[in-house]
């Protein structure tokens, strides 16, 4: 296994590489023998480069595939640009609120809205 956690992910330069074998195989392994290597890119976070190496290779599942496996449901809206309940953009990031005794409650600023809809899931239960 490595550092980061994720197949086909190392840390590179402070940011995070990902790249997987033209023939399936994993290039943590001999990666010099056989199949071409194909660079994916590099991303600021490990979970970016994870989503990246998953959908090249057949693995992803989209995020509310995994939260409700996990017993999460979120809370999807046709009426708000981000797909999301109570999930805004803010210059550059997503935001989540929630409504306690009729007022607007702040949850916390997210990078993408998958985090922000995650985080008011678990706030509203």
């Amino acid at each position: 296994s490595n550092s980061t956690g994720y197949k086909g992910v190392m840390e590179h330069c402070g940011r995070f590489r990902a790249r997987h074998r033209a023939d399936g195989k994993d290039v943590r392994h001999r990666p010099s023998q056989g199949g071409r290597q194909v660079h994916l890119g590099l991303f600021d976070t490990a979970v970016e480069a994870a989503v990246a190496y998953a959908r090249a290779v057949g693995e992803y599942q989209p995020p509310t595939v995994v939260a409700e496996a996990e017993g999460l449901r979120l809370h999807l809206s046709s009426s708000n640009s981000t797909g999301y309940k109570n999930v805004g953009e803010h210059p550059g990031r997503f935001e989540a609120k929630r409504v306690v005794d009729g007022r607007m409650v702040y949850i916390g600023s997210f990078d993408t809205a998958v985090e922000a809809a995650v985080a008011y899931a678990l706030a509203v239960g």
